[in-house]
């Protein structure tokens, strides 16, 4: 096993380079960024989330509850989702082939063939995994896997709509809309990094995104990112004259404010009403201001708390 390698073997950097775009440096004795690093073992961590996932599925069953209500039981003849047993088999298939590896070559007890202990044994070695040559081939089994997996699972309540890089400073990773349906019960949209957890947004944030920026270049970006991720969603339908300002007003349906802030239209409307936030009428439909809209919410959220 040989040291540092010259650019990022990951697959995230090799999405990148795809895109003609550079590839990060791994540094420590890794052959991975410190980006593509994390997104090694975040998809580790979530895969045996996403087996259990696949599980509920299996007889046609929403995953995580999200199943309709009925009575006098299950009806006979459910049924059976194979590409829910096929994903879990492999989610076991591959956590089991890399804890094999990591224990061969290290003389190590492997662990049991559990979902559990697998990814657990895995997290533990992920260090060593990340300086060993065939960790381009480990990366890119674990992230097709987490989306297989959550396309099976989440059939119709999660999209992922790619977004491009991270808008954090020295952040390398990568943004993805996660736009959750399946009714009024469903939770609200957010934007996620795929290297730092903690670079999330709700719903209702990503318009705020472009006026965090400082540079006008940056800020016209993470707009057409916004725009890039409502579209996708069919979240929101802009009526406001072009604007290459980086606060430019937007404006929203009551549907739109509802989708974001994770509030029934009827409060919308109410709220609209009461607080006299301002609109405008167009192809038959009525737009709110969105800063009206993140004021009322922000307000309710701070009294709230």
């Amino acid at each position: 096993m040989s040291g540092t390698a010259a650019r990022c073997e990951g697959h995230g950097c090799g999405t990148r380079q795809a895109d003609g775009r550079s590839p990060g440096r791994p540094a420590g004795g890794y052959r991975l960024c410190a980006a593509c690093h994390r997104r090694l073992t975040a998809g580790i961590r979530t895969l045996p989330e996403l087996y259990r996932d696949c599980e509920r599925v299996l007889g046609g069953a929403a995953a995580k509850g999200l199943r309709e209500r009925t009575s006098g039981g299950p009806l006979p003849g459910a049924p059976f989702n194979p590409a829910a047993a096929e994903t879990r088999a492999a989610i076991l298939g591959v956590l089991g082939s890399w804890s094999g590896l990591v224990a061969q070559e290290r003389g190590l007890v492997p662990p049991e063939r559990s979902i559990t202990a697998l990814a657990v044994f895995l997290l533990r070695h992920a260090d060593w995994l990340a300086a060993h040559p065939a960790v381009a081939d480990a990366t890119r089994e674990v992230d097709r896997l987490v989306g297989r997996a959550r396309r099976v699972a989440h059939p119709e309540q999660v999209r992922r709509i790619a977004l491009g890089g991270c808008v954090e400073p020295g952040c390398g990773g990568r943004l993805s809309a996660v736009v959750t349906t399946g009714g009024a019960t469903a939770a609200p949209s957010t934007v996620q990094c795929d290297a730092q957890p903690r670079h999330t947004w709700a719903g209702h944030q990503w318009t705020q995104l472009r006026r965090r920026m400082a540079r006008p270049a940056e800020a016209a970006d993470v707009r057409t990112t916004v725009d890039a991720v409502r579209t996708a969603a069919d979240a929101v339908r802009a009526q406001a004259p072009a604007d290459d300002t980086a606060v430019a007003e937007r404006w929203l349906t009551a549907a739109d404010i509802s989708r974001l802030w994770g509030t029934p239209v009827g409060t919308v409307y109410r709220l609209a009403s009461e607080q006299r936030w301002r609109r405008r009428h167009g192809s038959g439909r009525t737009y709110y201001s969105e800063a009206d809209a993140h004021a009322c919410f922000s307000r309710r959220a701070e009294r709230s708390r």
